[in-house]
């Protein structure tokens, strides 16, 4: 029987290019972003896998969508092996006093309430299916460690992720369910193309950055995903080698 994988954010980037990599390695997965026409652009990537592919398109930051996204893969499959926890958005650079309330709360239902959604009927159906257990992986990036400037809204829901990884993992020890975050930095994708022209720095200038290939995330992502329930790579952190991060500003 196919292991059963469900990606959020799959229609693009990181959450395509992950999705596309375990079409390749045999498994049956659930390609979940807002968009129908890209998600089955994505499966159509997959060539000789594509049957292995499935559209259910929803909104993540969308509680009722989300509850009826887990049902409908409950029905249809009975089981969840593995979601990768990986929609999210971010804003240009924005200094603090400049961020409005209806951005900051964008931020937080996508990228943190959308996230604990999808984290939480992950969970329930991995308790309660035969065999017991499975494994989720949450996007959490570098922003969940140190802050890159003008960006506190993407960094404060980033940081709140590690906390749904670190709590979702001490609640899965008992049910085999694995929890664990891969940190991105300067993958290249439509979303970083600005970082090869230049971003601002924290000393006020404006440089660009080093940014690695998407393959090294895919890599690093399906390494998380081979392992067995009985291990759990908790957080790792993938970036391009040469970028801005230790000890940035």
């Amino acid at each position: 029987m196919k292991k059963v994988a469900l990606v959020t954010g799959a229609s693009s980037g990181i959450g395509q290019a992950c999705a596309l990599g375990l079409l390749s390695e045999g498994w049956q997965v659930v390609l979940v972003g807002r968009r129908a026409d890209a998600l089955q652009e994505t499966i159509a990537k997959a060539g000789a896998n594509a049957a292995n592919g499935v559209a259910m398109p929803a909104d993540v930051s969308n509680e009722e969508q989300v509850k009826a996204l887990f049902e409908k893969v409950r029905a249809q499959f009975g089981r969840l092996d593995l979601l990768f926890n990986n929609a999210g958005i971010s804003l240009p650079t924005t200094l603090p006093g400049d961020v409005t309330g209806d951005d900051w709360r964008r931020m937080v239902d996508v990228n943190l309430n959308g996230a604990f959604y999808c984290l939480s009927h992950a969970f329930k159906l991995m308790q309660e299916q035969s065999p017991q257990g499975g494994r989720i992986i949450n996007n959490g990036s570098i922003s969940a460690h140190v802050p890159r400037y003008g960006s506190i809204a993407y960094t404060a829901t980033k940081h709140a992720v590690s906390g749904l990884t670190r709590a979702a993992s001490l609640d899965g020890r008992a049910f085999s369910i694995a929890v664990g975050q891969i940190d991105i930095g300067n993958v290249a994708s439509d979303m970083t193309e600005r970082m090869a022209k230049g971003v601002a720095q924290a000393d006020g200038s404006i440089k660009a950055e080093p940014r690695m290939d998407m393959s090294a995330v895919v890599e690093t992502f399906l390494s998380m995903s081979r392992l067995p329930l009985s291990a759990n790579i908790l957080f790792t952190t993938v970036m391009a080698t040469n970028m801005p991060y230790v000890g940035r500003g």
